[in-house]
């Protein structure tokens, strides 16, 4: 069987259909990486061109099985083990023990609450899990709690298994790699398991940044949110929706963390920057709202 070619009209209905169901902005020269990306999909369903695709796609609807592996298809899951380290470092040596200075003087819970959105195939949350580990050492008593959270199925599954190989984890210095890993060896190779006490204070969930209604609990805010390398996929219009959520998620003097790439420049006037994609919501956010 011949492999169909993605015509312009093609393209221009499944640019979108993915515009409308995930928020992504697909440029023309994304159109080869989908032709590549769903011909398996089409070799899968004995189709013969991306409009009958994309026929099955619209009488299926945004929430059929097929549906799910077009998101899956179509989204982009690039990730390491302490990735944009400065981020770690500055959770390690500046929030953590301005939390620890608050809860000491009656100010604050010893608890502590973190949203990846936008997880992929896990390295980020258990990144910040063993971050949090090593910054906490000595401070008992902590309650952590971390959702992480994708659109696409496949990498929340992969995440949950917490298993990598061995070129994966090239990343994470060797102390933390004994300590926190168990390494197994296999005939393709060695693998390196998440320890439970990491997996144990981390939350997988499948959530699209679109859904007008989030799986989270009313009144749930975060001390911290990761939404890194994200929103670079994502119009003006939609970057500004989503951090005007976001915002509402995240308690004043939380901290937000966004990819090296991506700015909040012209999107969203709520956060202080500060400095290295990092921002932080003022303590003051609720006063200069209602101002």
């Amino acid at each position: 069987m011949t492999e169909a070619t993605l015509t312009d009209s093609e393209f221009k209905l499944l640019r979108e259909l993915t515009y409308e169901l995930t928020g992504i902005s697909l440029s023309d020269s994304k159109r080869n990486l989908v032709q590549g990306r769903l011909q398996k999909r089409l070799r899968f369903h004995g189709l013969s061109s991306y409009l009958a695709y994309y026929t099955m796609l619209t009488q299926e609807g945004p929430q059929g099985t097929e549906t799910t592996e077009f998101i899956n298809c179509i989204t982009t899951n690039k990730t390491d083990f302490f990735r944009e380290p400065h981020h770690f470092d500055f959770v390690s040596g500046t929030v953590i023990p301005s939390l620890i200075r608050r809860a000491a003087r009656g100010d604050g819970e010893r608890r502590l609450r973190v949203w990846h959105a936008g997880c992929s195939t896990g390295e980020e949350p258990y990144t910040l899990a063993i971050t949090l580990q090593e910054a906490l050492s000595g401070h008992s008593n902590w309650n952590v709690l971390q959702l992480a959270s994708d659109i696409d199925t496949n990498v929340i599954a992969h995440a949950e298994r917490g298993i990598y190989e061995d070129d994966r984890i090239h990343t994470v210095p060797s102390a933390l790699l004994k300590k926190y890993f168990l390494r197994k060896q296999t005939a393709e190779g060695d693998q390196y398991k998440v320890r439970q006490e990491l997996a144990s204070q981390i939350v997988f969930r499948q959530i699209n940044l679109l859904d007008p209604g989030w799986p989270i609990g009313t009144g749930t805010q975060f001390d911290m949110i990761f939404c890194r390398n994200v929103v670079i996929y994502f119009d003006k219009a939609t970057q500004k929706k989503l951090f005007e959520r976001l915002e509402r998620y995240l308690k004043p003097g939380g901290h937000l963390f966004i990819g090296h790439s991506e700015s909040l420049l012209g999107v969203s006037e709520s956060f202080e920057s500060l400095g290295q994609t990092i921002y932080r919501l003022p303590e003051t956010v609720a006063v200069r709202k209602a101002a």
